[in-house]
């Protein structure tokens, strides 16, 4: 048999696995036909970190065998895919990027990867990510630099950076990161593929964390899908979609279905705020998407807001998301000691990080009601409006930038000079709240890479947001690949 080239290797991984189920293709055939082009594209982008290709080449055959007996695994039977290096994968390293876990090996999948083998995936490699998880790139001192397949002198995004540059060229069907700051978003935006932040809570993290397993399901913290098509993450949720074991005796999850049609759909667009400037080639390219669906028959509303104050709503996501991503950091205690040498007067950006990563429960529980508020004005809001397009990112990618320390760090937006982490905004306004939101490619800026897309929308409704990124592709395009690839 003979690889389609309209399927492989930038084919939907949906596609793939129909015509792995239908013996069109075999499972070894498309895993080696991956790991080729590992070998040939991946030292040039050190997007895949580890791989046990070994393994997967047993698992492969089996799924031949199976295949050729009538039996099917489930929808992704013999599929190859990769996964985040912050999930645990048996036998392999599981580092969040810290060299003092180079050595580390986990012992079960997470339940995440337990649950896409039981529909057949064959999981060939691990991808790579910042330290602790805490970057908009890719690099640490165990596996290194991540590059943009757009552009290798630019940063793919983080902190699923490895995953979205292994989706975008062609190394994998499929991939599965996770998301707290856009994670997934970012990442999915500047690599131009798709992704997908579930609903908090509906696909469980277990195995997606430094401390021992199973652990508390971490506030904000989400995992989910990076595809080449809004098919795909669609897909990838409902094979990891449900409840742990904990609550399963009783809990179902029933998302609702999409929308029929585009014709009188009610969509909000939020282009631009005064605290998180985004770039002209950004914001023209969310616009295009957002004419192209009222073209299309969607009902647009450039106005419409939440009823509450941005900078209000992003002081609380802050606070939540600085105090639990320090809160797993090996070194917390030496945050703390950093905090007490601050002076009263010191309102730099880093001493308000600071002060939010050791934030007191006290402090923690008053933005946790915060959040609540904030979680109602949104279900308001919802109930006037089906969905709301943003920007995910200030720019397109940016050059690498490494450089130390972190808070201190700018990025150029029209010209000027802005917070490295002013972005964050737009990657709040639905993690805060537990929203659903998907990324789909917008096109390219005017220098040639991708931007994407910020869809959101009501907790629960992941498919509808799902849903209107595969008509943004019918409408202005989906994934195209890098050139080169």
């Amino acid at each position: 048999m003979s690889l389609n080239p309209r399927l492989f290797p930038f084919g939907d991984a949906g596609a793939q696995a129909a015509a792995l189920r239908a013996g069109r293709i075999g499972s070894v055939e498309l895993l080696r036909a991956y790991l080729d082009r590992v070998d040939r594209f991946n030292p040039g982008l050190n997007a895949i970190v580890a791989d046990d290709r070994a393994a997967a080449l047993k698992r492969a055959r089996a799924a031949d065998r199976a295949r050729a007996r009538g039996e099917v695994w489930g929808p992704l039977h013999g599929l190859p895919m990769t996964v985040k290096e912050s999930f645990d994968l048996a036998g392999q390293p599981t580092t969040w990027g810290h060299p003092a876990r180079r050595d580390h090996r986990a012992e079960t999948d997470a339940l995440a990867v337990q649950r896409l083998k039981a529909a057949g995936a064959v999981i060939f490699g691990k991808t790579n990510v910042p330290l602790n998880l805490a970057d908009f790139q890719s690099y640490n001192e165990v596996y290194g630099t991540t590059n943009n397949p757009w552009d290798t002198t630019r940063a793919p995004g983080g902190s699923s950076g490895g995953s979205a540059a292994a989706v975008a060229a062609g190394l994998c069907a499929l991939e599965f990161g996770s998301d707290i700051g856009g994670s997934i978003r970012n990442p999915a935006a500047y690599c131009g593929v798709y992704g997908h932040k579930p609903t908090w809570c509906i696909v469980p993290k277990r195995g997606h964390s430094l401390v021992a397993s199973p652990g508390a399901e971490m506030d904000l913290s989400v995992i989910g899908p990076i595809a080449r098509s809004a098919a795909d993450l669609d897909l990838a949720l409902k094979v990891t979609v449900g409840p742990d074991a904990l609550t399963a005796r009783g809990v179902a999850y029933r998302l609702p279905a999409p929308p029929k049609a585009l014709k009188g759909l009610r969509i909000a667009v939020w282009l631009d705020e005064a605290t998180a400037p985004v770039d002209a080639a950004v914001k023209a390219r969310v616009e295009a998407a957002a004419r192209a669906l009222g073209k299309a028959g969607a009902k647009l509303d450039f106005r419409a807001r939440p009823a509450f104050d941005p900078a209000h709503a992003h002081r609380v996501y802050n606070l939540l998301l600085q105090a639990n991503m320090a809160a797993r950091r090996p070194d917390y205690d030496r945050l703390v000691a950093e905090r007490a040498r601050l002076g009263d007067d010191d309102h730099t950006l880093h001493a308000q990080a600071l002060r939010a990563s050791t934030a007191s429960y006290r402090d923690v529980f008053v933005a946790q009601q915060q959040r609540e508020q904030l979680r109602w004005a949104w279900h308001d809001f919802f109930g006037r409006h089906d969905l709301l397009l943003t920007p995910i990112t200030a720019t397109p990618a940016f050059p690498h930038d490494p450089s130390e320390p972190m808070p201190a760090r700018t990025m150029r937006v029209d010209g000027a000079e802005v917070s490295y982490f002013a972005q964050l905004f737009w990657a709040g306004l639905a993690t805060a709240s537990f929203l659903p939101a998907t990324i789909a490619p917008g096109g390219l800026s005017p220098e040639g890479l991708p931007v994407g897309v910020q869809i959101v929308g009501p907790e629960m409704a992941d498919r509808r947001t799902i849903w209107l990124a595969g008509q943004l592709a019918r409408l202005i395009g989906g994934f195209v690949p890098p050139p080169g690839y």
